[in-house]
């Protein structure tokens, strides 16, 4: 019976002693879940088979199963008792030999629904050792299985089931690394297979692994950059479909260990530990740890990750905030929090070490300068078009060197600041820029719009430059081209970092093309600027400077709540990550407060300026008057 010998991975041993090692993580309530995710996932593959055969023995052993699954859900406590209803559901069906495709589908619903509400991992965390797999397979498994792992032994014919041939195609078929794991971890209820937890977690993947190997050729050349989760959760058809029969061998073979995974393994890690330190109470404990998940963890890889699934690095970032919010309030919602997060690391996980193609590098890049460099673009553009207006075109080049000592800070950050830039460091320079560029922005927001009610300021300024174009504006005006650009030259760099990973050629000619629409941008809003009138030229630049304050005043508040400088006060409102909306007090307040203010500036004046002129014609009748 290949189909069900598919997951019994190891036979009975009883008479061979294993070097004998607690294994915390057996005894913990993450093993008690991975053992209820077992038993389902034997039922899921399984039970069509034994309705199909009709045999009284295979059916007897599916009903062993879903009743174990049951006491296992049982035992796990409060935390299972949702699914208890699903599973009796699933038992009343399995116990009449009933609806074999509905148990499988909803046994397999059931398995990604614990795997997220148990919070676990289905991989390894460290690359297995295939060596010492074949080690403990030779020890272990060889007396039932065979040297070769065909089954081709004399033990073997007296079993029932008979012991699993890992040659055979349809017993792999069904088959993932995760799978056997958890065989290896709890053994299968009811048979003569037992677990074996004296081996240890590493112990185990390695030995899951190394089955998979058994029927490959030796691998030749390199194989595609596949994640650990992908190749834990993968047959090997799914495998073969994905990624070609010619280079099965190479991915059973030579197994992964790139800096993204370790990153998100490194990620997933803390926020297990904060997990724990919140079930003990410790919940500041728990808060630093989820910080130095996101910090170490996320930060460094978020330009790649970003770059294939933006919307999954902002549910990323958002599940982070959620955390570490109910560790600061003490929320025994915590756990679920943290659950979630650890699910939407492993899908990241899933996803990662795939590299992205040329073209596709080329038209993220451009999307990526396009997107960082239009606010700064049109900063820059409306201060040229402004000078140009008033003839000060002599001071184009303050702003023409503001703008392009940025992008030269910003190209050294792409060559040499990797580590300067990753987690708190990119991140509180980021916040810093943005609060420096808001206040630049607001000074000239009201410098322009001074100009724009001096009657003779044209005169002026042709006479003898003095003002605000004297030598200390000449220093705010490069100030302002330079905070502009400064923010997004930083952020562009370290998103171009993760991209040229994949392919710099792309990222070389996206840059490329990215700049020449910049230009372009540049150059129409400057040429659009000099013809409109002088009045409504500088009115439309400082709406332009206000609202672009109120952008980096809420992505500079908002990376100062990511390193934890600042506190999270969140509300119901929406996201508009663009935009620089956020939803959260401490953020959308004082940009609140930003945006109101040129508006209640500009009603008092217009009240002040109605008074003075109703009492200048109150004064010019007076004076009309005839004397009595």
């Amino acid at each position: 019976m290949n189909r069900t010998g598919a997951y019994f991975l190891l036979s009975l041993i009883l008479s061979l002693p294993l070097a004998a090692r607690a294994d915390d993580e057996a005894a913990s309530q993450g093993s008690a879940w991975h053992r209820l995710v077992g038993i389902l996932q034997y039922l899921e593959a399984d039970y069509p088979a034994a309705i199909e055969s009709q045999s009284e023995f295979e059916l007897t052993e599916q009903k062993s199963f879903i009743a174990e699954a049951v006491v296992a859900a049982q035992e796990i406590g409060p935390a299972a008792t949702a699914f208890l209803p699903r599973i009796q559901e699933v038992k009343a069906r399995v116990d009449q030999a009933k609806d074999p495709e509905g148990v499988s589908r909803d046994c397999g619903a059931l398995v990604e629904d614990l795997v997220l509400a148990g919070g676990l991992a289905r991989s390894p965390r460290r690359p297995p050792d295939l060596a010492r797999g074949e080690q403990l397979f030779q020890v272990a498994c060889a007396a039932c299985h065979g040297a070769d792992g065909r089954s081709q032994v004399s033990i073997a014919q007296t079993m029932e089931p008979r012991p699993a041939n890992f040659h055979d195609p349809d017993t792999m078929a069904g088959l993932t690394p995760y799978k056997a794991f958890n065989t290896t971890s709890f053994g299968v209820p009811g048979t003569a297979m037992p677990g074996f937890p004296t081996l240890s977690e590493e112990e185990r993947w390695s030995l899951a692994f190394y089955v998979f190997t058994l029927r490959q050729p030796p691998c030749e050349g390199t194989p595609p950059s596949v994640s650990r989760e992908r190749l834990a959760t993968s047959t090997d058809p799914e495998l073969i479909a994905a990624h070609g029969a010619e280079n099965l061998a190479c991915l059973r073979r030579k197994l992964p260990d790139a800096d993204e995974e370790r990153a998100l393994l490194m990620a997933r890690t803390q926020v297990e530990e904060a997990l724990r330190k919140g079930a003990s109470g410790d919940m500041t404990g728990a808060r630093n740890a989820l910080l130095e998940a996101y910090l170490n963890g996320l930060e460094p890889v978020e330009p790649k990750l970003r770059a294939r699934s933006p919307e999954l690095v902002n549910r990323l970032e958002q599940a982070f905030l959620d955390a570490r919010l109910a560790a600061e309030r003490g929320s025994p919602h915590l756990q679920d929090e943290g659950r979630a997060l650890l699910a939407l690391l492993d899908e990241a996980r899933r996803g990662s070490g795939s590299a992205v193609g040329m073209l596709s590098v080329l038209w993220l890049t451009f999307l990526i300068l396009l997107r960082e460099g239009f606010e700064a673009t049109i900063i820059v553009a409306a201060l040229l078009a402004a000078l140009r207006k008033m003839g000060a075109t002599r001071h184009t080049r303050v702003v023409h060197g503001g703008w392009l000592s940025a992008l030269g800070v910003g190209a050294l950050a792409f060559l040499f600041g990797r580590h300067l830039l990753a987690g708190a460091n990119r991140e509180l320079l980021e916040g810093v820029a943005a609060l420096a560029a808001v206040a630049l922005l607001l000074y000239a927001a009201l410098w322009l719009n001074a100009r724009s009610n001096m009657s003779r300021f044209m005169g002026e300024l042709r006479q003898k430059m003095q003002g605000a174009l004297g030598s200390g504006s000449t220093l705010g005006l490069f100030a302002i081209a330079f905070t502009a650009v400064l923010r997004e030259s930083f952020e562009t760099a370290v998103f171009l970092q993760g991209l040229a990973l994949d392919s710099p050629s792309g990222v070389a000619w996206g840059c490329a093309a990215g700049a020449v629409a910049l230009v372009a941008l540049v150059l129409f809003v400057n040429r659009v600027g000099y013809k409109l009138p002088m009045k409504t030229l500088f009115q439309a630049s400082t709406v332009v400077l206000v609202v672009t304050a109120v952008l980096l005043l809420g992505k500079g508040l908002h990376a100062l709540q990511e390193v934890a400088l600042l506190p999270l006060s969140p509300i119901p409102f929406i996201t508009v990550e663009f935009l620089g909306v956020y939803p959260d007090v401490l953020s959308l307040g004082p940009q609140l407060l930003l945006a109101l203010g040129p508006l209640a500036f500009t009603l008092v004046r217009r009240v002040r300026t109605a008074r003075l002129t109703t009492a200048a014609s109150q004064g010019r009748g007076d004076a009309g008057a005839p004397l009595a």
